[in-house]
Protein backbone atom coordinates (compact mmCIF):
# COMPACT_ATOMS: atom_id res chain seq x y z
CA UNK A 1 0.00 0.00 0.00
CA UNK A 2 1.31 3.45 -0.88
CA UNK A 3 1.93 6.08 1.75
CA UNK A 4 -0.42 9.05 1.99
CA UNK A 5 2.26 11.26 0.43
CA UNK A 6 1.94 9.23 -2.78
CA UNK A 7 -1.85 9.39 -2.95
CA UNK A 8 -4.38 11.98 -4.02
CA UNK A 9 -7.24 9.81 -2.72
CA UNK A 10 -7.04 7.57 0.34
CA UNK A 11 -10.22 5.71 1.32
CA UNK A 12 -10.22 3.31 4.27
CA UNK A 13 -13.23 1.29 5.45
CA UNK A 14 -15.73 3.78 4.00
CA UNK A 15 -19.38 3.20 4.88
CA UNK A 16 -22.37 5.31 3.89
CA UNK A 17 -25.87 4.51 5.09
CA UNK A 18 -29.04 6.49 4.40
CA UNK A 19 -31.53 6.07 7.22
CA UNK A 20 -32.23 2.45 8.10
CA UNK A 21 -31.59 1.17 4.59
CA UNK A 22 -28.69 -1.13 3.80
CA UNK A 23 -25.31 0.45 3.19
CA UNK A 24 -25.09 2.36 -0.08
CA UNK A 25 -21.32 2.06 0.31
CA UNK A 26 -20.25 -0.96 2.33
CA UNK A 27 -16.79 -0.85 3.90
CA UNK A 28 -14.68 -0.07 0.84
CA UNK A 29 -11.00 0.86 0.75
CA UNK A 30 -8.86 2.04 -2.16
CA UNK A 31 -6.10 4.52 -2.96
CA UNK A 32 -5.41 6.64 -6.03
CA UNK A 33 -1.83 7.61 -6.75
CA UNK A 34 -0.67 11.00 -7.94
CA UNK A 35 -0.85 11.21 -11.73
CA UNK A 36 -2.96 8.05 -11.95
CA UNK A 37 -6.20 7.58 -13.90
CA UNK A 38 -8.36 5.38 -11.68
CA UNK A 39 -11.50 3.79 -13.12
CA UNK A 40 -14.51 3.20 -10.90
CA UNK A 41 -17.00 0.91 -12.64
CA UNK A 42 -20.37 -0.42 -11.59
CA UNK A 43 -24.01 -0.82 -12.55
CA UNK A 44 -26.57 1.86 -11.78
CA UNK A 45 -27.18 1.80 -8.05
CA UNK A 46 -23.89 0.03 -7.31
CA UNK A 47 -22.60 2.85 -5.09
CA UNK A 48 -20.55 4.88 -7.59
CA UNK A 49 -22.46 8.15 -7.27
CA UNK A 50 -22.55 8.00 -3.47
CA UNK A 51 -18.81 7.40 -3.39
CA UNK A 52 -18.15 10.34 -5.72
CA UNK A 53 -20.39 12.61 -3.64
CA UNK A 54 -18.37 11.72 -0.55
CA UNK A 55 -15.02 12.18 -2.30
CA UNK A 56 -16.08 15.58 -3.61
CA UNK A 57 -17.22 16.66 -0.11
CA UNK A 58 -20.93 16.89 -1.00
CA UNK A 59 -22.07 14.35 1.61
CA UNK A 60 -20.28 13.09 4.74
CA UNK A 61 -19.36 9.44 5.28
CA UNK A 62 -21.19 7.44 7.94
CA UNK A 63 -17.90 5.90 9.04
CA UNK A 64 -14.39 5.29 7.79
CA UNK A 65 -11.77 7.81 6.69
CA UNK A 66 -11.46 9.65 3.37
CA UNK A 67 -8.52 11.92 2.61
CA UNK A 68 -8.26 13.98 -0.56
CA UNK A 69 -4.81 15.44 -1.23
CA UNK A 70 -3.95 14.62 2.37
CA UNK A 71 -7.00 16.46 3.75
CA UNK A 72 -9.96 14.92 5.54
CA UNK A 73 -13.23 15.35 3.60
CA UNK A 74 -15.23 16.15 6.72
CA UNK A 75 -12.97 18.76 8.30
CA UNK A 76 -11.23 20.25 5.24
CA UNK A 77 -14.03 20.35 2.67
CA UNK A 78 -13.56 24.00 1.71
CA UNK A 79 -9.82 23.59 1.18
CA UNK A 80 -10.33 20.42 -0.85
CA UNK A 81 -12.76 22.09 -3.25
CA UNK A 82 -10.08 24.62 -4.21
CA UNK A 83 -7.89 21.84 -5.62
CA UNK A 84 -10.32 19.57 -7.47
CA UNK A 85 -12.39 19.65 -10.63
CA UNK A 86 -15.68 17.84 -11.11
CA UNK A 87 -17.54 16.89 -14.29
CA UNK A 88 -20.78 15.29 -13.09
CA UNK A 89 -23.47 13.49 -15.09
CA UNK A 90 -26.04 16.23 -14.64
CA UNK A 91 -25.75 19.43 -16.61
CA UNK A 92 -25.52 22.87 -15.01
CA UNK A 93 -25.79 25.69 -17.50
CA UNK A 94 -27.04 29.24 -17.67
CA UNK A 95 -28.36 31.35 -20.52
CA UNK A 96 -24.94 32.71 -21.51
CA UNK A 97 -23.23 31.80 -24.76
CA UNK A 98 -20.69 28.99 -24.85
CA UNK A 99 -17.86 31.52 -24.89
CA UNK A 100 -19.36 33.65 -22.12
CA UNK A 101 -20.14 30.53 -20.09
CA UNK A 102 -16.46 29.60 -20.12
CA UNK A 103 -15.38 33.14 -19.24
CA UNK A 104 -17.71 33.30 -16.24
CA UNK A 105 -16.55 29.87 -15.07
CA UNK A 106 -12.89 30.90 -15.30
CA UNK A 107 -13.59 34.13 -13.42
CA UNK A 108 -15.28 32.17 -10.62
CA UNK A 109 -12.03 30.22 -10.29
CA UNK A 110 -10.09 33.51 -10.32
CA UNK A 111 -8.04 32.57 -13.36
CA UNK A 112 -6.00 35.64 -14.42
CA UNK A 113 -7.67 37.36 -17.40
CA UNK A 114 -4.73 36.99 -19.80
CA UNK A 115 -4.38 33.29 -18.94
CA UNK A 116 -8.15 32.76 -19.16
CA UNK A 117 -8.44 34.25 -22.66
CA UNK A 118 -5.69 31.99 -23.98
CA UNK A 119 -7.14 28.86 -22.36
CA UNK A 120 -10.63 29.60 -23.68
CA UNK A 121 -9.34 29.82 -27.25
CA UNK A 122 -7.28 26.64 -26.86
CA UNK A 123 -10.18 24.67 -25.39
CA UNK A 124 -12.75 25.94 -27.90
CA UNK A 125 -10.48 24.68 -30.67
CA UNK A 126 -9.63 21.41 -28.93
CA UNK A 127 -13.27 20.56 -28.17
CA UNK A 128 -14.51 21.73 -31.58
CA UNK A 129 -16.80 24.43 -30.16
CA UNK A 130 -15.91 27.22 -32.61
CA UNK A 131 -19.14 26.82 -34.61
CA UNK A 132 -21.32 27.25 -31.52
CA UNK A 133 -19.21 29.62 -29.43
CA UNK A 134 -21.77 32.44 -29.84
CA UNK A 135 -24.76 30.15 -29.21
CA UNK A 136 -26.41 30.16 -25.82
CA UNK A 137 -25.67 26.98 -23.90
CA UNK A 138 -29.28 25.83 -23.69
CA UNK A 139 -29.62 26.02 -27.49
CA UNK A 140 -26.93 23.51 -28.45
CA UNK A 141 -27.10 19.70 -28.64
CA UNK A 142 -26.50 17.35 -25.74
CA UNK A 143 -23.09 16.41 -27.11
CA UNK A 144 -22.08 20.09 -27.40
CA UNK A 145 -23.25 20.72 -23.84
CA UNK A 146 -21.14 17.85 -22.56
CA UNK A 147 -18.11 19.15 -24.46
CA UNK A 148 -18.62 22.53 -22.81
CA UNK A 149 -18.98 20.91 -19.42
CA UNK A 150 -15.69 19.02 -19.78
CA UNK A 151 -13.79 21.84 -21.53
CA UNK A 152 -14.52 24.52 -18.97
CA UNK A 153 -13.20 22.32 -16.13
CA UNK A 154 -9.74 22.56 -17.71
CA UNK A 155 -9.82 26.36 -17.49
CA UNK A 156 -8.54 26.26 -13.91
CA UNK A 157 -5.56 24.53 -12.34
CA UNK A 158 -6.30 21.46 -10.22
CA UNK A 159 -4.60 18.44 -8.71
CA UNK A 160 -7.48 15.98 -8.98
CA UNK A 161 -10.29 15.69 -11.54
CA UNK A 162 -13.49 13.69 -11.16
CA UNK A 163 -14.94 12.63 -14.52
CA UNK A 164 -18.38 11.02 -14.24
CA UNK A 165 -19.54 9.78 -17.67
CA UNK A 166 -17.61 12.59 -19.43
CA UNK A 167 -18.16 11.55 -23.07
CA UNK A 168 -21.94 10.99 -23.10
CA UNK A 169 -23.38 12.25 -26.40
CA UNK A 170 -20.01 12.71 -28.09
CA UNK A 171 -19.14 11.09 -31.41
CA UNK A 172 -16.27 8.54 -31.50
CA UNK A 173 -13.71 11.02 -32.84
CA UNK A 174 -14.42 13.57 -30.12
CA UNK A 175 -14.53 10.86 -27.45
CA UNK A 176 -11.02 9.75 -28.39
CA UNK A 177 -9.79 13.35 -28.51
CA UNK A 178 -11.12 14.01 -25.00
CA UNK A 179 -9.63 10.78 -23.63
CA UNK A 180 -6.26 11.54 -25.18
CA UNK A 181 -6.33 15.04 -23.67
CA UNK A 182 -7.07 13.58 -20.23
CA UNK A 183 -4.20 11.11 -20.64
CA UNK A 184 -1.89 13.97 -21.57
CA UNK A 185 -2.88 15.90 -18.45
CA UNK A 186 -2.33 12.78 -16.35
CA UNK A 187 1.21 12.49 -17.67
CA UNK A 188 1.71 16.07 -16.48
CA UNK A 189 0.71 15.03 -12.95
CA UNK A 190 -3.10 15.35 -12.84
CA UNK A 191 -4.88 12.55 -10.98
CA UNK A 192 -8.22 11.44 -12.45
CA UNK A 193 -11.12 9.53 -10.92
CA UNK A 194 -13.01 8.19 -13.94
CA UNK A 195 -16.42 6.52 -14.28
CA UNK A 196 -18.08 5.35 -17.48
CA UNK A 197 -20.55 2.83 -18.84
CA UNK A 198 -18.45 2.56 -22.03
CA UNK A 199 -16.00 -0.06 -20.80
CA UNK A 200 -13.72 0.18 -23.82
CA UNK A 201 -13.04 3.76 -22.68
CA UNK A 202 -11.96 2.52 -19.26
CA UNK A 203 -9.78 -0.12 -20.92
CA UNK A 204 -8.15 2.58 -23.06
CA UNK A 205 -7.54 5.27 -20.48
CA UNK A 206 -7.31 3.81 -16.96
CA UNK A 207 -4.12 2.79 -15.18
CA UNK A 208 -6.12 0.80 -12.63
CA UNK A 209 -9.78 -0.10 -12.25
CA UNK A 210 -12.06 -1.19 -9.45
CA UNK A 211 -15.46 -2.80 -9.95
CA UNK A 212 -18.13 -2.02 -7.37
CA UNK A 213 -21.48 -3.76 -6.91
CA UNK A 214 -24.04 -3.45 -4.11
CA UNK A 215 -21.73 -1.07 -2.31
CA UNK A 216 -18.72 -3.42 -2.24
CA UNK A 217 -15.55 -3.40 -4.33
CA UNK A 218 -15.38 -6.85 -5.92
CA UNK A 219 -12.18 -6.54 -7.95
CA UNK A 220 -9.33 -4.08 -8.42
CA UNK A 221 -6.21 -3.92 -10.58
CA UNK A 222 -4.84 -3.02 -13.97
CA UNK A 223 -7.00 -4.01 -16.95
CA UNK A 224 -4.51 -6.76 -17.81
CA UNK A 225 -4.62 -8.11 -14.25
CA UNK A 226 -8.43 -8.16 -14.30
CA UNK A 227 -8.51 -9.90 -17.68
CA UNK A 228 -5.98 -12.48 -16.57
CA UNK A 229 -7.77 -13.23 -13.31
CA UNK A 230 -11.46 -12.76 -14.11
CA UNK A 231 -11.77 -12.84 -17.89
CA UNK A 232 -12.25 -16.55 -18.36
CA UNK A 233 -14.82 -16.19 -21.10
CA UNK A 234 -13.92 -16.08 -24.78
CA UNK A 235 -15.99 -15.17 -27.81
CA UNK A 236 -16.00 -17.47 -30.84
CA UNK A 237 -17.33 -16.08 -34.13
CA UNK A 238 -17.76 -18.37 -37.13
CA UNK A 239 -19.05 -17.40 -40.57
CA UNK A 240 -20.58 -20.37 -42.37
CA UNK A 241 -20.91 -21.14 -46.09
CA UNK A 242 -22.32 -24.02 -48.10
CA UNK A 243 -25.62 -25.41 -49.32
CA UNK A 244 -26.75 -27.02 -46.05
CA UNK A 245 -28.63 -25.33 -43.23
CA UNK A 246 -28.44 -25.02 -39.47
CA UNK A 247 -30.45 -23.52 -36.63
CA UNK A 248 -29.65 -22.41 -33.09
CA UNK A 249 -31.82 -25.25 -31.79
CA UNK A 250 -29.96 -27.76 -33.96
CA UNK A 251 -26.60 -26.52 -32.69
CA UNK A 252 -27.67 -26.82 -29.06
CA UNK A 253 -29.08 -30.34 -29.56
CA UNK A 254 -26.07 -31.73 -31.43
CA UNK A 255 -23.00 -30.08 -29.89
CA UNK A 256 -22.58 -31.30 -26.32
CA UNK A 257 -19.72 -28.89 -25.52
CA UNK A 258 -22.18 -25.99 -25.84
CA UNK A 259 -23.55 -26.93 -22.42
CA UNK A 260 -20.77 -24.87 -20.82
CA UNK A 261 -21.36 -21.83 -23.04
CA UNK A 262 -22.70 -18.60 -21.58
CA UNK A 263 -24.38 -17.40 -24.76
CA UNK A 264 -25.15 -18.60 -28.31
CA UNK A 265 -26.61 -16.55 -31.13
CA UNK A 266 -27.21 -17.18 -34.83
CA UNK A 267 -27.65 -14.34 -37.31
CA UNK A 268 -27.91 -15.28 -40.97
CA UNK A 269 -24.66 -17.17 -41.69
CA UNK A 270 -22.80 -16.12 -38.54
CA UNK A 271 -22.58 -18.11 -35.29
CA UNK A 272 -21.42 -16.36 -32.11
CA UNK A 273 -20.64 -18.35 -28.95
CA UNK A 274 -19.47 -16.94 -25.61
CA UNK A 275 -18.09 -19.31 -23.01
CA UNK A 276 -15.14 -21.31 -21.74
CA UNK A 277 -13.18 -24.13 -23.45
CA UNK A 278 -13.75 -22.63 -26.87
CA UNK A 279 -11.07 -24.85 -28.46
CA UNK A 280 -13.19 -27.95 -27.80
CA UNK A 281 -16.35 -26.14 -28.88
CA UNK A 282 -14.73 -25.08 -32.15
CA UNK A 283 -13.70 -28.65 -32.95
CA UNK A 284 -17.21 -29.95 -32.27
CA UNK A 285 -18.77 -27.11 -34.28
CA UNK A 286 -16.62 -27.81 -37.37
CA UNK A 287 -17.47 -31.51 -37.25
CA UNK A 288 -21.19 -30.72 -36.99
CA UNK A 289 -21.07 -28.23 -39.85
CA UNK A 290 -19.30 -30.79 -42.05
CA UNK A 291 -22.05 -33.34 -41.36
CA UNK A 292 -24.61 -30.73 -42.40
CA UNK A 293 -22.82 -30.00 -45.69
CA UNK A 294 -21.42 -26.72 -44.46
CA UNK A 295 -17.98 -25.32 -43.76
CA UNK A 296 -16.49 -22.70 -41.47
CA UNK A 297 -15.47 -19.91 -43.83
CA UNK A 298 -14.04 -17.46 -41.29
CA UNK A 299 -13.16 -18.09 -37.65
CA UNK A 300 -12.40 -15.45 -35.02
CA UNK A 301 -11.61 -16.32 -31.41
CA UNK A 302 -11.58 -13.19 -29.26
CA UNK A 303 -9.98 -13.04 -25.84
CA UNK A 304 -11.79 -11.55 -22.86
CA UNK A 305 -12.60 -7.85 -23.02
CA UNK A 306 -13.21 -5.58 -20.05
CA UNK A 307 -16.93 -6.03 -20.75
CA UNK A 308 -16.48 -9.78 -20.25
CA UNK A 309 -14.57 -9.19 -17.01
CA UNK A 310 -17.25 -6.83 -15.72
CA UNK A 311 -20.05 -9.32 -16.43
CA UNK A 312 -18.08 -12.15 -14.87
CA UNK A 313 -17.37 -10.19 -11.68
CA UNK A 314 -20.82 -8.69 -11.05
CA UNK A 315 -22.71 -11.88 -11.98
CA UNK A 316 -20.78 -14.20 -9.66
Amino acid sequence: MSSDDDNTISVDNLVKTYGSAKNAVDNISFHVKRGEIYGFLGKNGAGKTTTIRILTTLVPPTSGTVNILGMDVVHKATQIRKHIGVVAQHESYDFATIERNMKIYGMLWQVPSEVLSTRIEELIELFDLERVRKHRAFEVSGGEKKKLQVAREFLHDMDLLFLDEPTVGMDPIMRRRVLDYVKEKSREGLSVFFTTHILEEADYICDRISIIDQGKILAEGTTQFLKDNFGQLKTLEVEVSGTGSFTEKGLRENIMSLENSRDLSVKENKITIVGKNMDRTLEDLILYLNRMGLRAERINLRESSLDDVFLEVVNK
